[in-house]
């Protein structure tokens, strides 16, 4: 191990989030992270129980004074959403994260960071090794597949944990506290592939949309940042000059809002000239229109070959499903100034032999919302003859007005900084709303550093607001007795 985030405070966080970064820990690859933490507990002589869904919890006695102190979990997830770079060379099967440091922020080189939640897992693993603190009965929770569906939740065995008090340590705006946030699923369509022979008067083009800033699907969606395979669909339904469709590919996961899109085409040879002059226009009316949230958007084309495209009636199906399916901002709250009530994102884009596929992350603080929307993609689906199913679907988490455990986050904020606290939903979706319905006793809230541009290769944390995290996290605890 490198040791670059050696000598950062608090020292132990930062140690154990720079493991932690040497171990591949992507959605549904996390037998490796797992049984590192398993290891990690039995090591300090703490009762571990490790579930089928690999699921991790950790227990560690309260300290003296404390002991009749309702107990404490702490919540983390251990997966991370993988993406890169196009030109970064990394499988995160079996590479590190290579962390760097710059001014105030801790970046990977081209990937993203996973920060997003291996920041929680840090700092819990940091609580279990001191030796210093004061705190009730802890229970470190790390829970499973979170980013890909939030499977590992869904199948907790809650009678394993003992706790009342549930700090979730995925939130990622320092001074916060979130009581709520959206539920969610996902939407998956699939429209059946058909194929023909290319014409040999025509040329193959490979159009490449790039340069997006992309960003959380549920956090940034507020910022209407461009989904590159909603402009894949627009830019084909815009184009002046008739073409056949071969491939329509983008993003990789659909939590992510989307950078890259591509699509093969073939044009007549002798319309090429006129096909760039309407992809230049097209362009254009791109750049105008999100000057400001993603400024970066360029268009590519280039030669490239293909033995086969799709036939007209198929071709059309795909550019009506790209164009017509929900996407973005569906609805704004109206008891909440600024939440995002219901949105949906357009996050995977993929062609087979066989098949065309769109995949969705659905989010509402509203059920029937929720339900609403996947409604209308049912019905989309359906009018082009396309298959629809729904999957990993999970609850919101309702706000409970007033709970102790919030006055008691209020209290230590307050205490520590000699400020309020901010008290708020949150769009994204968290744990909790599952954790909270296997355990209608508990209390929950979520706090965590400032992290930028999460599930991105751009995403950075804070290493001051770590700190501030931290210490407010002890003073949390240390406040209960």
């Amino acid at each position: 191990m490198e040791n670059v985030l050696k000598g950062l405070n608090p020292e132990l966080v930062f140690k154990h989030f720079e493991e932690i970064s040497q171990i591949p820990r992507g959605s549904g690859n996390e037998k490796e992270i797992s049984n590192f933490l398993c290891d990690f507990g039995k090591k300090l002589g703490l009762e571990v129980i490790q579930d089928e869904h690999l699921n991790v919890i950790i227990r560690k006695p309260a300290t003296k004074g404390y002991e009749n102190c309702p107990g404490v979990i702490l919540q983390g997830h251990m997966d991370m959403v993988c993406e890169k770079n196009k030109n970064t060379q990394h499988d995160f099967t079996k590479d590190p994260i290579n962390l760097k440091i710059e001014d105030d922020m801790i970046y990977a080189t081209g990937t993203t960071l996973g920060a997003d939640n291996g920041i929680a897992v840090a700092m819990g693993m940091a609580i279990l090794s001191s030796n210093d603190l004061e705190h009730p009965d802890i229970e470190l929770l790390v829970t499973s597949d979170e980013e890909a569906g939030m499977t590992g939740a869904m199948g907790l065995d809650a009678s394993n944990l003992k706790g009342k008090y549930i700090i979730n340590l995925d939130s990622e705006e320092e001074g916060y506290i979130l009581v709520s946030c959206a539920g969610g699923t996902t939407a998956f369509v699939k429209l059946d592939a058909q194929y023909t022979d290319v014409d040999s008067n025509k040329q193959a083009l490979l159009l490449e949309i790039k340069g997006l800033l992309g960003g959380h699907s549920g956090m940034d969606i507020i910022k209407q940042r461009a989904n590159s395979n909603k402009l894949l669909g627009r830019l084909l339904n815009l184009l002046t000059v008739e073409y056949d469709l071969a491939k329509v590919e983008g993003g990789s996961k659909n939590n992510a809002i989307p950078r890259e899109s591509d699509c093969v085409i073939t044009v007549a040879k002798d319309d090429i000239d006129n096909f760039k002059k309407s992809l230049a226009e097209i362009e254009k009316i791109f750049k105008h229109e999100f000057s400001t949230s993603d400024p970066g958007i360029t268009i590519n084309c280039s030669e490239t070959t293909t033995e086969k495209v799709l036939t007209n009636d198929c071709k059309n199906k795909v550019i009506r499903m790209l164009n017509v399916i929900p996407n973005g901002i569906q609805t704004m709250s109206m008891d909440i100034e600024g939440l995002v009530e219901s949105s949906t994102n357009l996050g995977v884009l993929r062609t087979t032999e066989s098949e065309v596929t769109f995949e969705n992350a659905v989010r509402s603080s509203v059920k029937t919302l929720k339900e609403d929307i996947t409604n209308k993609m049912n019905l989309l689906s359906d009018s082009l003859g396309g298959q629809f199913k729904l999957y990993s679907d999970y609850p919101a988490w309702e706000y409970t007005k007033g709970s102790e455990l919030e006055k008691i986050c209020v209290n230590a904020y307050k205490t520590l900084t000699g400020k309020e606290p901010i008290i708020m939903a949150l769009h994204a979706g968290l744990e909790c709303g599952l954790l909270l319905d296997k355990m209608p006793h508990a209390e929950a809230i979520s706090i965590g550093p400032n992290m930028y541009d999460v599930h991105t290769p751009n995403e950075h944390l804070s290493i001051s607001s770590t700190s501030n995290t931290w210490d407010y996290l002890l003073a949390i605890l240390k406040s209960m007795k």
